[in-house]
């Protein structure tokens, strides 16, 4: 043929532009793209081949990347089925009409991995090369050479050559501003990111070996991919080792998985893959590119948030479907029904696998669960399904480190844990040392403690308290025993305390309370177990569990704002608190007690006067009412004047209140040092 000159099929001058600039993501795409294309060159070879269209030797199907920095090129050459004249003018002069859509419909049933859906991958070598040339043999008899050659404008030229070999060369002229694609450690990474499980054999350079102090090239070809990824095969056909080897090529240098999960679906879509499940630092994060999405063993992206559940994004490895939809730079997914069926099918498949190791090796699954449990947690939170599933095979652990189901739990506790009201009440700790008082106590009791010290358990119980039925969680330490699990109706009379004695305990223990920062406190009186502690702090359950989820939810962030409140509980059973009513009643009490008439006589003519006045108070009512209330308040002032100065002198009250701030971490700096000098003085 003559030479041939034209004007490719477009329907704007300014396509080039387009492609050079927005089509693709990223300019690095090229080489994914161009490769891609030859593999489904030779991939076509080989199903004409087996078909009996092709009857000549295949020989060496590989594909080679070679860089020529002295004339700025980089080849992508392949042996496949080559192009004609007219091959040329349909799929490259016409673009966007894909020869791999045609031939998947002609070969649609036993067609090799075809990659290619747009036919837009070839022009996407404009957005880092001046020029390209094609040079190209097709596989049919009496085919002839054929030179194509663009610069990136609209116009091509095309004539014959003489090229001994079937397949197609790729050429580009690199351009100034991406000389980076001319070395080859460059591309070596690229074919690593993009093509390192193709189905065809890649080459790119020759293999290097230390020698003489420097690296140096081989006479062996360097092939940079796995032709059979450990995902393309059967599950029967691997062992546990084959497993591992591919996790720690995926991601050299981490320790073992725990254990995994093999995809394999071909109904009513194409899905193969391996999810591994990693072990989770306690520093949770939810990270994006753990996994990798493939289409036909060609590195699409791994951003996979469409097609895997988020919490999934804690998990690591392989996803290959040619049937999620990509957008025509094959670099992000288009959202479709398609990819929701794809998502459910995951989540069900990993619940199924979770289900079937519990089911088969309990203890084994108990062990690796501290690990797992996070993953599994945030799974229940985030996918109404998978919490479905996984309330069959989620466990709970105790402070003695024995493991239950749901159902097992329930069984365990609801005899001894039930409350006045039914409600089966799950006592639980967040730091088993920090409480260890108070699951001493209810252990000793008869009670069961659960440990849930993982950074989602806040939101996790709170999920649980959702799904079962007249169920309470509540920490160890938010209370006394017998207001955490009330067994009956609390008597007013239980404290064994007047009215005064009351008002006198409540100064004292208020005033010997140390300021400790971000915290209140309220003094109330109860009447425990005679051997427990003389003062117990308690948070209450509610606050408590809105600050801890304020930690990771930035739409709380008002509850973390707000001072810790605990409830100082004074336990009048308790032999240190009646030995500090028995002195005060002796030495303050006499001194108080006229303080008390005062208030209690003003407090009552205050009363008389606006009972008098009925709904209305006349002026003179008003002052005489505001020149009681002055009175009163000048009596608090030495009724708390009296109480400071008793307090001065004793120790007691204060050793019982510094005890209880120890216990719970609250007792720090100048406090902590007075409170041991005391224990010292008081020995």
């Amino acid at each position: 043929m003559s030479k041939q000159q034209g004007t490719i099929g477009v329907t704007t001058e300014n396509i080039f532009p387009v492609i050079k600039k927005f089509l693709y993501s990223d300019h690095e795409i090229f080489l994914r793209e161009l490769v891609s294309n030859a593999i489904d060159a030779t991939q076509k070879l080989k199903t004409l081949s087996s078909f009996g269209e092709f009857k000549g030797e295949t020989g060496d199907l590989r594909v080679e990347v070679k860089i020529d920095k002295e004339n700025g090129t980089l080849t992508v050459s392949d042996h496949g089925i080559g192009m004609t004249a007219d091959d040329i003018d349909k799929y490259i002069n016409q673009i966007a009409f894909s020869g791999a859509e045609e031939f998947l419909a002609k070969y649609k049933d036993t067609a090799n991995s075809i990659i290619g859906h747009f036919g837009l991958g070839f022009y996407s070598a404009f957005m880092v090369a001046k020029k390209v040339e094609i040079r190209s043999l097709s596989y049919k008899d009496g085919a002839k050479g054929i030179k194509w050659e663009c610069d990136g404008s609209p116009v091509y030229s095309m004539e014959e050559i003489d090229k001994p070999t079937r397949g197609t060369d790729i050429v580009l002229y690199i351009d100034d501003e991406n000389r980076k694609f001319l070395e080859q450690g460059e591309i070596d990474m690229l074919l690593k990111k993009y093509c390192r499980f193709l189905p065809v054999p890649v080459v790119s350079g020759k293999e290097q070996e230390w020698k003489d102090g420097k690296m140096v090239d081989t006479d062996r070809d360097n092939v940079v991919n796995n032709t059979e990824p450990t995902w393309t095969k059967k599950p029967a056909e691997l062992t546990d080792k084959d497993y591992l080897n591919f996790y720690h090529e995926l991601y050299p240098g981490q320790e073992d998985p725990l254990f995994w999960i093999h995809l394999n679906v071909d109904y009513p879509f194409t899905l193969t893959g391996i999810l591994f499940f990693p072990k989770i630092r306690n520093n949770f994060e939810v990270t994006k590119n753990r996994i990798q999405l493939y289409c036909n063993q060609v590195y699409v992206t791994d951003s996979v948030e469409g097609v895997v559940p988020e919490f999934m994004m804690l998990l690591q490895g392989v996803i290959d479907s040619p049937d999620i939809p990509l957008n025509v730079s094959r670099s992000y997914l288009q959202a479709d029904s398609a990819v929701k069926k794809i998502s459910g099918y995951i989540t069900k498949k990993v619940a199924s696998r979770l289900e079937e190791i519990f089911k088969n090796d309990r203890p084994d699954f108990e062990k690796k669960w501290d690990d797992i449990k996070i993953f599994i947690e945030y799974g229940m939170l985030t996918d109404q399904k998978f919490c479905d599933s996984a309330m069959k095979f989620a466990l709970l652990k105790d402070t003695q480190e024995k493991y239950f189901t749901l159902d097992e739990y329930k069984a365990l506790v609801e005899g001894n844990q039930t409350d006045k009201d039914g409600n089966i009440v799950y006592l639980y700790s967040n730091d088993a040392t920090a409480q260890y008082p108070y699951i001493k106590e209810a252990v000793d009791r008869g009670y069961d403690v659960l440990l849930m010290d993982g950074q989602l358990d806040s939101h996790f119980i709170g999920l649980l308290e959702s799904k079962l039925e007249k169920t309470r969680f509540v920490r160890v330490d938010s209370g006394s025993l017998d207001n955490l699990i009330p067994k009956s109706d609390k008597s007013t009379e239980n404290v064994d305390l007047t009215p005064a004695e009351r008002d006198m305990l409540t100064a004292i223990f208020r005033q010997q309370t140390p300021k400790v920062e971000k915290a209140e406190f309220v003094v109330s009186f109860e009447a425990l177990n005679p051997d427990a502690n003389p003062v117990l702090l308690t948070q209450n359950e509610y606050m408590r569990r809105m600050k801890e989820m304020a930690t990771m939810n930035p739409g709380m962030a008002f509850y973390s704002e707000l001072p810790d409140s605990y409830n100082m509980i004074v336990n009048t059973r308790s032999s240190v608190v009646e030995r500090v009513r028995q002195e005060a009643n002796e030495k303050l009490m006499p001194i108080l007690r006229p303080m008390n008439e005062q208030i209690e006589s003003k407090n009552a003519e205050i009363e008389s006067i606006r009972k008098e006045a009925g709904e209305k108070t006349s002026e003179e009512q008003n002052k005489r009412i505001e020149r009681l209330n002055e009175e009163i308040t000048h009596e608090r002032h030495a009724y708390d004047k009296a109480v400071g100065e008793y307090v001065s002198g004793t120790k007691l009250a204060k050793q019982a209140i510094d005890l209880a701030l120890l216990a719970n971490g609250l007792l720090r700096g100048q406090n902590l040092s007075e409170f041991i000098h005391r224990s010292v003085e008081l020995l």
